[in-house]
């Protein structure tokens, strides 16, 4: 089932007027692409070195990011194959949903996947110092100014994840597998709306809590950053498919039949 749709300000359904096929050369969706991995590899990232620094840690990260963590703290697993394998789970399930399995759908999925979750790693890295000629990391929060400046760049990090979600989304070329989660609940069961199919798609990594804390009897990465990401990466989502390349459309959106 193809769909078409655009969005209201607040990540509702509006009209059904995006072109069904692709508008748009190769050349520019790999650019855009290309442009939104980056976004939301730094963003994510972003969300989980600030949560990490601040002392007792209050800020969690973004919803996906603060599971997946968790479940490789749990099973001894770096951020690469933590963010890689539950991808491929994520695939799976995707598969169910949409009611066939699309092995071109799937491979896209782990194309994703792999420079995603090495440029997590990069990041990660960059933002703890370990390239110091570049940047010696950010600080732990030791005064209350470093505190109010981790708040805005966790919220920060949170919207870049719901502009890359944006763009990337429309352009459909490849998806991370949560977010062709998204997409298909999006269009497939909530008629456009990206709020509600966030929150909906947010039932996955919920689990992967719940395992993660059931293992390690610990429960981190998770708090006010994450609760601003559960309330409001959806609505950003939506905000941004009108605000940030407002001439790009959804592109040839499949949802299965």
């Amino acid at each position: 089932m193809k769909v078409e749709a655009t969005t209201d300000l607040n990540g509702g359904a509006a009209t059904l007027d995006t072109a069904n096929g692709r508008t748009i050369s190769m050349g520019k969706a790999i650019a855009y692409f290309a442009l939104s991995l980056v976004i939301n590899s730094a963003g994510n990232v972003l969300t989980l070195v600030t949560s990490a620094k601040i002392h007792p840690s209050f800020l969690g990260a973004a919803y996906w990011s603060a599971a997946e963590a968790n479940l490789g703290t749990a099973f001894h697993w770096n951020l690469f194959w933590a963010f890689l394998i539950m991808g491929f789970l994520t695939s799976v399930l995707n598969a169910v949903l949409i009611r066939h399995w699309d092995w071109k759908r799937i491979a896209g999925n782990m194309i994703f996947m792999v420079p995603f979750s090495a440029l997590i790693q990069v990041f990660e890295d960059f933002f703890n110092g370990k390239y110091p000629a570049l940047f010696v990391g950010l600080p732990e929060a030791r005064s209350m100014g470093m505190i109010v400046l981790y708040v805005f760049l966790n919220f920060l990090g949170v919207a870049f994840i719901a502009v890359a979600i944006s763009i990337y989304q429309r352009v459909n070329l490849v998806l991370h597998p949560a977010d062709d989660l998204m997409q298909i609940l999006r269009f497939r069961y909530f008629k456009g709306n990206a709020a509600k199919a966030m929150w909906v798609s947010y039932i996955p990594p919920t689990i992967m809590a719940i395992v993660a804390l059931l293992i390690t009897r610990s429960f981190t990465n998770f708090g006010l950053g994450t609760i601003f990401a559960f309330l409001a990466q959806g609505g950003i989502t939506g905000i941004a498919d009108k605000v940030i390349f407002p001439k790009l459309k959804h592109q040839a959106v499949d949802v299965g039949k």
